[in-house]
Formats: C-alpha cells, sequence, structure tokens
C-alpha cells in the first residue's frame, strides 16, 4: 500500500465507538441515545458510519433488542480498551491520578450479599483501581473475556474443558419442589436454562439415557427464575448445590437420575495480567473456598 493511500485510510473515530459501545450495553438505539444525551437518528448514522469504516455489518438489529454480529463482538473488544485509554489519557493530561481499569466477571449465583461486601472491601483498599463487574451466564462471560472484553471471570464450565488459574469441583443435584412434586410425571418435566446454557444438554442426554420421555416446560436465562419454576412445580432442574433452596428437594438417584460430576468452578485471568487483577482473583479464591465449604 503507497504512503499516500496509507495516509488517506479513515480513522476509527472515538466518536463512533463510543455509540457503538452504548447501543451494545443498553440493547437499543433509543436508550442508546438518551444515554449519549442524542437522537436515535443521529446514534444510528454513527453506526452506520462505523460500518462502513470497517467493512463489515456491526450490529443484528431486531424486533425488540441489539445484538452484536461476530465482527461486532470483536470491534467492541477493541472499542472498549480504546475508549479507556482516551480516558485515561485526559485523566494524565489533567494532572489526576491514573486509575487502572479492571473488568469483573461473575455468575448470577455468586453475586451475594457476601460477593458484593467482599467486593466494595476491595475497591475502597485500592483507589487506583477502577472496578466494572458484570454478571450473568457462565459462557456470556467466557465470550467476553475471550474477546478481550473482561480481564477477570469466575466461570462454570465441564471439567478439564480449558485451564484454569484456581479450580474448584462443582457438586449438581436434581431437584423437584418439595411441595409440589413433578418427577413421577410420565411425561418429565423439565426446567433449563437457554439452548446452549449450563446443564441444559448434560440433563436431557441424561434423561435420553434412561429412556424417559421429557419435553421442557420452562426456559430461563436467570437462575431465580429457574429456582422459582421447579419451587412451584413446573418442573424438575438441575443445579449447583449452592442453588438449591428450601423450596426444593434433592431427588439424586430417584427416578433412574444419575449422580452428575462433571463440572467445575474457574478463575481465568490472562498470563500477562497486572497486580491488581492477581490481586483480586486471591480474593475471589477466598470467598469461592468459604462458600465452597
Amino acid at each position: 500500500m503507497s504512503a499516500m493511500n496509507q495516509a488517506n485510510r479513515s480513522l476509527f473515530e472515538l466518536d463512533l465507538l463510543r455509540a457503538l459501545v452504548m447501543v451494545a450495553d443498553c440493547g437499543s438505539f433509543t436508550a442508546a441515545a438518551s444515554r449519549l444525551h442524542s437522537t436515535q437518528s443521529t446514534i444510528s448514522q454513527k453506526v452506520r458510519r462505523l460500518e462502513q469504516l470497517a467493512g463489515h455489518r456491526l450490529l443484528e438489529r431486531g424486533h425488540r433488542d441489539v445484538q452484536p454480529t461476530d465482527a461486532g463482538q470483536t470491534l467492541l473488544g477493541y472499542a472498549r480498551r480504546m475508549l479507556g485509554l482516551n480516558d485515561e489519557l485526559l485523566q494524565a493530561l489533567a494532572g489526576a491520578t491514573v486509575a487502572t481499569t479492571l473488568r469483573l466477571g461473575v455468575p448470577e449465583d455468586f453475586v451475594n450479599p457476601a460477593t458484593t461486601r467482599m467486593l466494595a472491601a476491595f475497591n475502597r483498599g485500592n483507589p487506583q483501581v477502577r472496578l466494572e463487574i458484570s454478571s450473568g451466564l457462565s459462557r456470556d462471560l467466557a465470550h467476553g473475556f475471550d474477546h478481550g472484553e473482561l480481564d477477570l471471570v469466575l466461570v462454570k464450565q465441564r471439567r478439564n474443558s480449558r485451564p484454569a488459574v484456581h479450580c474448584w469441583p462443582e457438586p449438581m443435584h436434581w431437584i423437584d419442589a418439595r411441595n409440589a412434586p413433578s418427577a413421577g410425571q410420565d411425561v418429565l418435566p423439565l426446567v433449563t436454562f437457554p439452548p446452549r446454557g449450563l446443564y441444559r444438554d448434560e440433563m436431557i442426554h441424561a434423561i435420553e439415557t434412561l429412556g424417559r420421555r421429557w419435553r421442557i416446560t420452562f426456559t430461563s436465562s436467570s437462575l431465580s427464575g429457574i429456582q422459582g419454576a421447579v419451587a412451584d412445580g413446573i418442573g424438575i432442574s438441575l443445579l449447583p448445590r449452592r442453588a438449591v433452596t428450601a423450596d426444593h428437594r434433592i431427588i439424586d438417584g430417584e427416578h433412574g437420575l444419575p449422580v452428575i460430576d462433571s463440572y467445575e468452578i474457574g478463575i481465568l485471568y490472562r498470563d500477562n495480567a497486572d497486580a491488581g487483577v492477581r490481586a483480586l482473583a486471591l480474593e475471589l479464591k477466598r470467598q469461592v473456598d468459604s462458600q465452597a465449604q
């Protein structure tokens, strides 16, 4: 490529990147426009301009929400880093102490008062670290980590599926409603996470191995939704030990249901992680150790 062609190449403007990140975070152009104090048409124009520069479609515009494409996910990882560096530069030029952003991902069932207290204490003790905490499904957290959007994640995964810095076995239990059990039905009703969600395929495979008929009666990406549906008698499910409540009854071994021991909890961070990431990982390890006892 000639020097003139290189000079004429368009740069990715931070304003365009900020619009894309906000739309992805909000899930809609309308909400992003409100957050950026702009109009929906202006935000749409910025995203279209960015797609032209990238040469790829970056967002899939559905009826209810907006989701990044594969190219969009890749660009989002770089966009967040570029915007973060821009913020750090502004602080440095203003004479402020540059804070290090640490992006942490934690599964929903680990977000409890003990964990939030630990994170708040870490934040107070490390004022130079700016925590950004995301909670969600392990598959989404692992995806964010792989695409550079998260620096440190706690994930649930199949044993030995990927190396982890710290690792624990994840005891699993089949559960039914304590007061309105449904495991005795001819067609076994299942309460599950969405397709590709953790435990779903394991449940279906185990039940089909028994020769039992089954149907999915309730699907939710929320742990509390799964817990509530089982407790109310909508169906049975497979959950970690810590997610079993007083409204559930463990039915391992009943109706031929096998013991499931193929899952683990892992903490992941990169080999070049800085001291802040490693320090928080140790705090997170202590927290998981205390919950596993």
